[in-house]
Formats: structure tokens, sequence, C-alpha cells
């Protein structure tokens, strides 16, 4: 098997895919081959793997929330000396250029395990992370909440978690970073006007058409991302972060059925299209009117879901 193998067999079978759970099952099967291949390659080139390790994926692949088209968020933490990294960086680019082939197009922010920056030993990870949240910067926080969304595709899960732990002992002995960690996602674009009408770009090859990611997805993801942080809750599905804090707050479980039936109309209206750029994107003239509706309710409760948590969390988290 090669690349080009793994290129057919996602080319053949992800648009067989019925739903958007079975959709982010086959690219974790698809991904976790190319990373079976690319060490394979490594070590008939390198020599073995110098030391335990973990391939973890970021963004909405570490959400499990990918769309058929997807671009590459990942990282790679390793159990040992920091010489090491040279060979985990290869390793890294030999994995981004597999995905690559697979479908999967490099990460305009490389935002990848052939960068420094996400291919790091666990001490040097403790590191970087603890200085983003001591930094709060608005990029820092970023590259911080990118990492925070991580799941372990393939590789030691203990590391990744070994992070997260560090993660929640620096918030929890620093609790004044969670109102910095809100503002950095306080803003959300409007996708309804005042006489509530939908608001489509104006503009542009996308013109006519709602971007369903920042409109609507974000305020229910960055809702629970920052409830999980606060109840230090390591899982980075959104779903997964819903169902864990639901008992602790129950006005959670409306907003959990929301997304759901989110996820699955954003499945329904972007499944067929042929290119990564198009996958956030529904033609208005797609939706009827019921869809139009719909598509409303998402927004309006998404923006409340994400005013009724910053309010949770200005009364139990960042004091």
């Amino acid at each position: 098997m090669n690349f080009t193998d793994i290129k057919d067999f996602r080319e053949a079978h992800i648009h067989q895919q019925s739903n958007h759970d079975n959709l982010n099952e086959f690219h974790d099967d698809i991904m976790r081959k190319t990373v079976q291949l690319a060490m394979k390659k490594m070590e008939d080139e390198q020599g073995e793997i110098p030391a335990p390790f973990a391939f973890f994926l970021m963004g909405s692949a570490g959400r499990s929330e990918q769309s058929i088209w997807s671009d590459q968020d990942h990282g790679i933490v390793f159990d040992g000396s920091e010489s090491y990294q040279h060979y985990f960086l290869q390793l890294g680019e030999k994995i981004v250029e597999g995905l690559e082939i697979a479908g999967y197009e490099r990460c305009d922010g490389k935002v990848m395990s052939s960068e420094s920056r996400w291919t790091k030993s666990v001490d040097e990870w403790k590191e970087q992370v603890v200085n983003w949240l001591e930094e709060e910067s608005w990029q820092s926080l970023r590259h911080f909440s990118t990492f925070f969304d991580s799941r372990v595709l393939l590789g030691e899960a203990d590391l990744l978690q070994e992070l997260k732990e560090e993660t929640f002992q620096y918030i929890d002995n620093n609790p004044k970073v969670i109102p910095r960690l809100v503002d950095n996602v306080d803003f959300i674009r409007k996708g309804v006007g005042v006489f509530g009408q939908l608001l489509p770009e104006q503009s542009g090859k996308m013109s006519g058409q709602i971007n369903i990611k920042t409109t609507t997805l974000f305020p229910y993801i960055n809702s629970l991302r920052l409830l999980a942080l606060c109840n230090d809750f390591n899982q980075a599905p959104t779903m997964s972060r819903f169902e864990n804090l639901k008992s602790k707050y129950p006005f959670l479980s409306d907003y959990q059925m929301l997304f759901k039936n989110l996820l699955a109309f954003k499945f329904e209206f972007t499944n067929d299209v042929e290119e990564y750029e198009e996958v956030h994107y529904i033609p208005l003239k797609d939706l009827s009117k019921r869809h139009k509706q719909e598509l409303k309710e998402f927004m309006k409760k998404g923006t409340e879901l994400f005013d009724r948590t910053k309010h949770t969390i200005e009364e139990e988290c960042s004091k």
C-alpha cells in the first residue's frame, strides 16, 4: 500500500458515508492508515522511532467535526530527549505529505506536525502551553485553544493527557486567565440582519452563501471549550463536552440536541461540495423556507448559549 492507494480508497468510499458520525469515523480511518504508512517509511529510511509518542489531531478533526473535505491540523508529543525532535519533525513531514496526497490540504496556518511549534517533547510542550497562557496575547490564546481541541489518533494517549493536566493546574492557580480566553472568542459574526433576513457573503466566489462555521457553529464550540476548561474536562469533541457537563449545567441539554441537529444540517447541505474552501458555505438558494428558519434558530440559540456560558463563567470560574 502507498499514499496513492489510500487516496483512491478515500475517493471511492467517502461519499458513501451516511451521516456526520460515520463520516468522521471514516476520516479517522484514512488518517490513521496514512500515519502508519508514514511511520513505516520513516523507520525504513531513518531507523526505528526513538521514543514513545502520540500523534494528535486538533481543530475540527480533534473535535470529530470534519466535513467531507478537511485541511490538516495535527501535532506530535514525544517522551524523550529534546534531541529526538529532528526525527519526529521528519516523521511529521512524511505525515503531511501523505495526508496531502490522500486529500487533506496543508494548513495555511502551519498547524502541522512538520512544524517545530507543534512537535515537541513532553517537557517542551508543557513549557509552551504555559507560555501561551502567561502571554495572554490574542495569538497565543488562539494557539492554546487550537491545542486544547485535541485528541490522540495514534500512540500514547497518556502523553497528551499529561499536557492537559498541566493546563488545568495552571488555570486552577491562575483563574484570571479565563476572562481572557472568553474575550478571545467573544465575537459572533452576525448571520441574521435587523429585519430577520439571513446575511450571506456579499462579494467574491462565495457571494450569496452563508458561512455556517463562523455564524452558527462557533458559538456552540467556543462555549463548550470554555466550560470544559473550567471543569478540567479533557475530551475534545463538542458532543462529548455536552454529554459530560450537562449534569452540572442542566441548561446544556437543550443546546446539546440543537448542536447535534446542526451537525446533521451541515452534513446535509455540504456533503456534495467539490473542494475544501466550500465546506463551510451553504448557498441560500439551496435552502427552503423551513430550512432558513431552522438555520436562524441555530444562530439565535448559539448566541444565547454563549451569553449563558459567559454568565456562568463569571459566576463560577474566573474568581
